[in-house]
């Protein structure tokens, strides 16, 4: 089966929505074609390394804000580049694996996503080179790496390993150590990142990887149709599942064990806080029914729906963490 990107051509189109016609309906479709969970963790991302930073300086907390609004808008339209340029070489697969997205029931033309994505990546740039270097090298790299995950010829997604690498990259690496930078820097800060944020960078790392996993569960018919050549097409759902399970154990499990050696945190909220997530993640683990490997994401609701709630995991981080070093 080829792994070339399946062709767009021939995509029925469903009711066009126009802004000037329907506008409630059309900042609908934009809304799902921003992938509103995504949104919610790039915005909490940002926000989270901002108040990891201000934690040991909460008397600058005026002359961040704007640095931290120019930051969370820059990588709100980065964020809506990259998903929605996934969406526009996606669509024949979307039609099978997600047809609610606006591309694929026809809500957006294709011209339509190109304008979205090309302002999107021009506002995400011109407001990081206001927002400084470390930002601008930021928001840069997750672009560029957001580009050759969907696009050819690279189009990495197609490889179980790169794509994984592509998600750990942006969202482990790059957002956490270089917005801890560019807030530092632009509070006149030494550029010298603590042990606690080299702690969270690592926990988002493995987290990122079982993301990646987890994204490609529900997916498994359109993936296989298309050649796209996930590890849960090649290991079956239940297997990937399992292992997606154990990479978060041990993230959850890791941040309890250096907890006790991580300066300017509170010690026992971090490594109790993780350890109570960590047991609610398994009893929520149990009630996912597996199915047959001939069973659908149509079919099966359960794998989609658990995806959901690993991300509400993600978003919970960005809490507790920051929670923990204002509780130092």
């Amino acid at each position: 089966m080829s792994n070339a990107a399946p062709s767009n051509s021939s995509i029925p189109q469903g009711k066009r929505l126009r802004f000037t016609q329907a506008p409630r309906p059309w900042l609908y479709a934009l809304w799902k074609f921003w992938r509103p969970h995504t949104v919610i963790g790039t915005s909490l991302s940002v926000v989270g390394i901002a108040a990891i930073v201000l934690a040991n300086h909460s008397s600058l907390f005026e002359t961040l804000l704007g640095p931290v609004g120019i930051a969370v808008v820059a990588c709100l339209l980065g964020n809506l580049y990259i998903v929605g340029l996934n969406q526009l070489e996606d669509i024949a697969i979307d039609r099978i694996n997600k047809p609610h997205l606006p591309l694929a029931a026809g809500e957006f033309s294709v011209s339509d996503g190109r304008w979205i994505v090309g302002l999107a990546g021009l506002g995400a740039i011109g407001l990081a080179i206001l927002g400084g270097p470390w930002l601008l090298a930021t928001v840069g790299l997750s672009l560029i790496i957001g580009t050759a995950y969907s696009l050819p010829p690279a189009r990495l997604k197609r490889f179980p390993f790169w794509a994984s690498v592509c998600i750990l990259a942006v969202r482990g690496t790059i957002v956490n150590l270089g917005l801890f930078l560019h807030f530092s820097d632009r509070l006149g800060l030494p550029l010298t990142i603590p042990g606690r944020v080299w702690a969270l960078t690592a926990f988002i790392l493995l987290f990122s990887i079982a993301i990646a996993l987890f994204k490609d569960i529900p997916d498994i018919e359109g993936d296989r149709r298309y050649g796209i050549s996930t590890l849960s097409v090649s290991l079956g759902q239940r297997t990937v599942f399992n292992l997606a399970l154990y990479i978060l154990t041990t993230c959850y499990l890791g941040i309890a064990l250096v907890a006790p050696f991580l300066t300017g945190v509170n010690h026992l909220f971090l490594a109790g806080s993780h350890l109570l997530v960590l047991a609610i993640l398994w009893w929520m683990s149990r009630r996912v029914p597996h199915y047959s490997q001939g069973a659908t994401a149509q079919k099966n609701l359960a794998y989609p729906r658990f995806y959901q709630f690993i991300w509400k995991l993600f978003f919970l981080q960005y809490l507790m963490f920051p929670l923990a070093c204002w509780l130092a």
